[in-house]
């Protein structure tokens, strides 16, 4: 038994010794093996091979750049600054069912939480022009016995093709206050600052200082020089009949 076995061993040892080469030349080696050698030259360190028949090996990962700009750079030109005056008087002509006054306290008297909807006509500082109309929402914030009523207001004045301004904040039924502009659209687009409400008769009649920046000059048909505040100033006839040369184009109705 022992000398069989080792029979069979010397027989596979004398076998295995076929599949090492002892010399191999360039041509050999290219036949054998998937890659090439520099210069054809045969490795002289040791190689491992495994049983596996494909060799791959990774492809070399390209290198990416990126480059960033400045926010500002893209911009042509600076947001203008430049502090531009706006006049606008609001009417209430009392034939748009505003303002409604909804009850969500569920008070005889004013009180937190009750809402006020409203739009009202909007004309050009001297009067001469029908430009729009306002158009949102007061919350009420608090009533004062004698007084009046703080609101918070968020609304918008719509000025036809030349586009709206938005703004949000303080609404005093009995003295001026200033609210934010917090934007626009057309050419107030980007429109920021503040405007000035003057209560004249609450709340048929309103008078707007708007002191706009961020946008370009305006145009003069929206300006002019207005008219003082009181409680006898009324729109032209002809504005308030939106005869074709007192009104802007495709005025909001």
């Amino acid at each position: 038994m022992a000398s069989s076995t080792f029979s069979a061993l010397n027989n596979f040892s004398s076998s295995s010794n076929l599949l090492i080469p002892r010399s191999v030349s360039s041509s050999s080696a290219q036949q054998l093996f998937p890659f090439k050698f520099f210069n054809g030259a045969w490795p002289t360190h040791s190689l491992t091979l495994r049983s596996s028949t494909h060799c791959s090996f990774p492809k070399p990962v390209r290198s990416l750049s990126f480059s960033c700009k400045a926010q500002s750079s893209l911009s042509d030109s600076p947001r203008p600054t430049e502090v531009q005056e706006l006049h606008v008087y609001e009417i209430n002509d009392r034939d748009r069912q505003s303002p409604a006054y909804l009850r969500l306290s569920q008070k005889s008297v004013n009180s937190l939480g009750d809402l006020v909807p409203f739009t009202n006509k909007i004309y050009t500082g001297n009067m001469e022009k029908r430009v729009g109309i306002t158009a949102g929402i007061c919350v009420l914030i608090q009533n004062i016995p004698g007084k009046g009523d703080r609101y918070e207001a968020i609304y918008s004045f719509y000025f036809g093709d030349y586009g709206h301004i938005s703004v949000q904040g303080s609404y005093l039924t009995y003295e001026e206050t200033y609210l934010a502009i917090t934007g626009g659209s057309g050419i107030f687009e980007g429109a920021y600052g503040q405007v000035k409400l003057q209560q004249i008769i609450f709340p048929f009649k309103l008078f707007y200082t708007f002191y706009l920046k961020g946008i370009k000059e305006l145009p003069a048909e929206l300006l002019g020089k207005p008219i003082s505040p009181a409680p006898n100033v009324e729109p032209s006839p002809a504005a308030r009949a939106c005869e074709p040369h007192a009104i802007i184009s495709n005025f909001t109705d």
